[in-house]
């Protein structure tokens, strides 16, 4: 370490590394995120349970390994934090609900076992809307996860807790979920990169299921590297797994890849909405263009991709998919007042669906992605804007207490990113621009089916051109 450096200054791979070389304790590691989040959660709600004495035990374990020698796990030692979307044997696991404040599960997610074996260390449950469903993060457990940047602004969701504890720099990396673009949207407001993986890139194991194939795990980080590094941890199916794709070839890494130039890449600029009538805030407009000539300049062909991708159809089916997931909550019909407008309405209307409609809006869901998949199977990489407008102020979805208005307004809002959970395609937000109010805005980046390795390169030839890493909000020092 360099003198003047603090510990969460580090990355997730220059801690690991500063483990590895008994520069630093894991101990010391998670004693120094757990006094970050003592600090600064109170103002940005960033958890929603912090576990202090089983991190420092697995603190104590790591240290323990450290000093037997031998292979290590390659994140041995390194803090982060599971969204509280996902199951964690022996921790209160809520999913943002009252209903479920006291739940504590039996299992662990895959996604939580294999960031365990990586030697990652766990600090507690970060903040998310009820069961995922909103493009912004507020319940009645912990609040509002407020944007770092400017905190009476939210931080986007579903996967806002995970951001603002990464973008607040109590930890160097958070393992998030992406159904609709709960990855990508509170990456591009807190100024991080994220990563959406391949549909079956990434195991829902046990207890997932793939019934619309929308939903997936993957990393938030401040770099392209800690982000690639997480996805090597995560990565791989289970035995069982509905959908699963081709790992790396043997001997590649996607850590691999972000050091590995891509070449010259057609690119198709994508601004075109199932949403009618969506128009963008001249600040994301700034920065998508931003982002053009940067991809130009860095000897890429850019291009319009042609219109009319979209039918007038297409909207409808994924709103009723969308809804379906909300029939399957587990809440006693006791119980159901307490769920969050916007809830008892997505679960009102999928309860509405007869199994024909369902089974109609699922087949157009998929007969869609494989006429866009192969409508732009000719370019490299599609670059689209991650929300059309900057990040809202906190209320401005549903103050009103109407869920469909708040839904509504969620739709223009994240008109871009949920059409590539449909196609199932990876997809990253990068954060190449700031407001002149000092607003992070990021901007999408889609490969090809399974093609993470292309976009981890050209992120990371992004990054090398315009790094954003050194870039922090108020209360970092």
């Amino acid at each position: 370490m360099t003198p003047g450096t603090q510990l969460h200054d580090l990355t997730a791979l220059e801690q690991a590394a500063a483990v590895r070389a008994r520069e630093v304790s894991p101990l010391e590691l998670v004693e120094h995120a757990l006094r970050r989040i003592e600090a600064l959660d109170p103002g940005l709600g960033a958890f929603l349970t912090v576990t202090p004495d089983r991190a420092l035990a697995a603190a104590r374990r790591a240290e323990h390994r450290v000093a037997r020698g031998g292979e290590l796990p390659p994140l041995l030692g390194v803090p982060t934090a599971v969204k509280d979307l996902n199951n964690t044997a022996g921790v209160r696991t809520t999913f943002g609900c009252t209903v479920f404040a006291d739940n504590v599960p039996t299992v662990d997610d895959a996604v939580v076992e294999k960031l365990a074996a990586a030697g990652t260390i766990s600090v507690g449950k970060t903040n998310t809307p009820e069961f995922g469903f909103p493009c912004y993060t507020d319940n009645a457990l912990a609040g509002p996860a407020r944007c770092p940047w400017d905190r009476s602004r939210l931080a986007g969701g579903s996967s806002g807790g995970a951001a603002v504890a990464v973008a607040a720099g109590m930890l160097p990396f958070a393992q998030g979920s992406d159904g609709g673009g709960s990855i990508r949207i509170p990456a591009s407001i807190n100024g991080l990169f994220g990563i959406k993986p391949s549909r079956g890139r990434v195991s829902n194991a046990p207890l997932g299921g793939d019934v619309t194939g929308l939903g997936t795990n993957g990393p938030l980080a401040r770099t392209v590297r800690d982000a690639a590094a997480m996805l090597d941890a995560i990565a791989g199916p289970v035995t069982g797994d509905p959908a699963w794709v081709p790992p790396p070839p043997p001997g590649e890494t996607f850590l691999g890849y972000a050091d590995r130039p891509v070449g010259r890449l057609r690119i198709g600029r994508h601004l075109e909405s199932p949403m009618p009538d969506v128009s963008l805030e001249p600040e994301v407009r700034a920065a998508f263009d931003d982002a053009s000539r940067l991809l130009a300049d860095l000897g890429h062909d850019v291009e319009d991709l042609p219109p009319g991708l979209f039918g007038p159809d297409l909207l409808p089916a994924f709103e009723r998919v969308w809804t379906l997931s909300g029939t399957l909550l587990p809440v006693p019909p006791g119980r159901v007042g307490e769920l969050r407008p916007l809830t008892r309405e997505l679960r009102a209307r999928g309860l509405a669906l007869s199994a024909q409609a369902a089974m109609e809006a699922l087949t157009a869901l998929r007969l869609f992605s494989r006429r866009f998949v192969q409508a732009t199977a000719s370019y490299d990489v599609l670059l689209a804007p991650v929300t059309t407008m900057t990040a809202r102020p906190l209320g401005w979805f549903d103050a009103d207490g109407d869920g469909a208005a708040d839904f509504e307004r969620q739709k223009r809002y994240a008109a871009f990113t949920a059409v590539f959970n449909v196609t199932g395609q990876p997809a990253v937000s990068v954060p190449l621009h700031w407001t002149p109010g000092g607003l992070p805005v990021g901007t999408m980046l889609v490969g090809r089916p399974a093609d993470e390795a292309t976009l981890i390169g050209l992120s990371a030839q992004l990054e090398a051109a315009r790094p954003w890493a050194h870039r922090h909000p108020a209360g970092w020092d």
